[in-house]
């Protein structure tokens, strides 16, 4: 393609972009923003957005998966069915027709794929089946702010499989996450797979796929002896060895904290150090009210306290309903005298505890000297809180410590949640009807380029791997107006394009300064460069990752090019 009349409009400066990958993209070209979180794909973002694409669809082929395009308007009886129209929470896009009937920009289709499954698949016979589309999306982010990393409209890979059984479902899930892993390896990226949480997806069983980055909104709990590696939401504390010390105790007291309500201010107040301060949280889970215990220096974990309740929703309890129930505001609640109102679990550390600070249920008060068990009693003990760096791996042993990732892949077993709710069944060799047994399996396409950049960049721009870069080579004239300059990078052009090698000429009438900032910005693998040597015969090629470059014939050119785009890639 010739740059003097291709669509790349290069910036100097982007304004408000925070992510590296949103100021790059943006500077060189590729993306545009209409609205936030909404984004048009230039020429050069587009071939990029492809690329991935091809990928994906190469390596979902190889495991049989098929490939369809499904509605993404969806009519909300189907989502009323599933109950995710009410429990997809605000970023669901909800509309109405002219009719005032309910639709559903689709954020994902487990809905969509059952329904047509459940119309077309009777027997056994036609299982397991796995299929996949490459669409857009629409979620109504609350922070559309990190370019293609969080956007409102985004290009997705979603992939549902269909079983018989549990040991199929389980065999495509390992399928799929091997697929996965030869995608992102293929993509150029330094990933890890991670246990995580299915969220609004629902179902057990579930991996992300996060490309480590310090830019990712994630945090990644890691061990530095094993392989183990989960979500934060999702990774598990280990309970205590040795059992809690109940030494009798002083008898409980209520003392003064006059608008001390947080975990720091009562510790000063009181001069105890945090880990003898429990905070009690009341949370809201599908209507029911239920307190939950951690230790003052720890954080309660929402995703385990709404697994281990197997509620739809689960919330924190706005202030009007914690004065209801307990009494006073929160930073004053605490578990005494509360039974009879609330369900009580608590975090394994706060049972360790041998006595306890916690609030009386009163304004500005607090007791001391609480002992679980003598002053209070709870429903459940389980682990309540995120993992912190230093503890100990749930797998080995060994230490924890913390990396930051990006989400790029989800593989989820989604076991009968949508097949039950939808009565989506088939005929077993019995003949009777069995529910479907379920896996879906996203990429988000559009977050991957953007992952891609953020690992893949200098302080002159993007460098991208070759797999995905929009042309291989981008070959430069350094004076147009040169006679031997333009005639041997014509013929470069010519004979690059006859090889199938894509290829970006940028013939522009530019100084050699803007060209080269703009070759750097772009980040093409491998750069030719015809200057001021072209009346001696020689050019310039010259590897963007590593600065390596070396002067040859442009026949000579030709013939190593291939070696030099197998370097490319490395650092």
């Amino acid at each position: 393609m010739r740059q003097k009349n291709a669509l790349i409009p290069t910036l100097r400066n982007v304004g408000e972009a925070e992510m590296i990958s949103h100021q790059l993209l943006l500077r060189g070209g590729f993306i545009r923003q209409l609205a936030a979180g909404i984004y048009t794909y230039l020429p050069l973002g587009y071939r990029v957005l492809h690329k991935v694409e091809n990928i994906v669809r190469e390596e979902m082929d190889r495991i049989g998966a098929q490939e369809l395009l499904l509605p993404a308007l969806h009519p909300a009886e189907l989502w009323q069915e599933s109950g995710r129209f009410t429990n997809y929470g605000p970023e669901l896009v909800k509309l109405k027709d002219r009719h005032d009937r309910d639709f559903v920009m689709g954020p994902t289709h487990e809905e969509v794929i059952t329904d047509l499954l459940r119309g077309e698949i009777n027997t056994y016979k036609k299982l397991p089946m796995s299929l996949y589309q490459i669409q857009t999306k629409f979620r109504d982010e609350k922070r559309p702010r990190s370019g293609l990393l969080r956007g409102r409209e985004f290009v997705m890979k979603d992939a549902y499989s269909f079983h018989a059984d549990r040991e199929s479902l389980d065999e495509t899930y390992q399928d799929m996450y091997q697929a996965y892993t030869n995608i992102f390896t293929r993509l150029g990226l330094d990933f890890r797979a991670v246990e995580a949480d299915a969220g609004a997806i629902g179902g057990k069983g579930t991996h992300e796929f996060m490309v480590l980055s310090d830019a990712g909104e994630d945090s990644i709990a890691m061990c530095e002896a094993c392989d183990y590696a989960a979500n934060i939401e999702m990774a598990e504390v280990t309970g205590p060895e040795e059992a809690a010390d109940k030494t009798p105790v002083a008898a409980m007291e209520k003392v003064s904290t006059p608008g001390k309500g947080s975990i720091g201010e009562v510790a000063e107040y009181l001069n105890l150090p945090a880990e003898q301060l429990v905070k009690s949280i009341l949370f809201v889970a599908d209507g029911v009210p239920v307190l939950v215990l951690v230790r003052g220096d720890h954080e309660v974990n929402d995703v385990k306290v709404k697994n281990l309740l197997d509620a739809s929703v689960c919330e924190l309890a706005d202030e009007e309903t914690v004065r209801r129930i307990t009494g006073a505001p929160a930073g004053f609640v605490g578990p005494v005298r509360l039974k009879e109102k609330v369900k009580i679990i608590a975090d394994q550390a706060v049972m360790q505890l041998n006595e306890m600070v916690v609030g009386a249920n009163e304004a500005d008060v607090h007791l001391i000297h609480v002992q679980a068990g003598r002053d209070f009693e709870v429903d459940q003990v389980a682990d309540l809180r995120n993992i912190q760096a230093g503890d100990a791996c749930p797998r080995c042993g060994a230490t924890i410590y913390f990396k930051r990732g990006i989400e790029v892949g989800h593989v989820f077993k989604l076991g009968t949640r949508y097949s039950e709710a939808m009565n989506a069944r088939f005929l077993d060799p019995n003949g009777k009807e069995q529910p479907f047994i379920m896996g879906c399996y996203g990429i988000g396409i559009s977050r991957a380029v953007a992952a891609i950049v953020e690992q893949h960049h200098d302080e002159n721009g993007i460098i991208w791997p070759v797999a995905v870069a929009p042309f291989s080579v981008h070959l430069i004239t350094v004076n147009t107006k040169n006679e031997d300059q333009a005639r041997m990078a014509e013929w470069l052009y010519e004979e690059l394009k006859k090889a199938g090698i894509e290829v970006l000429f940028d013939d522009r009438a530019e100084r050699a300064g803007v060209k080269f900032k703009d070759a750097d910005l772009l980040g093409m693998p491998v750069r030719i460069v015809v200057g001021a040597k072209a009346g001696e015969g020689l050019v310039e090629i010259k590897l963007r990752r590593t600065g390596e470059s070396k002067e040859l014939s442009p026949q000579d050119v030709l013939k190593e090019l291939p070696e030099w785009l197998k370097r490319a890639d490395s650092k």
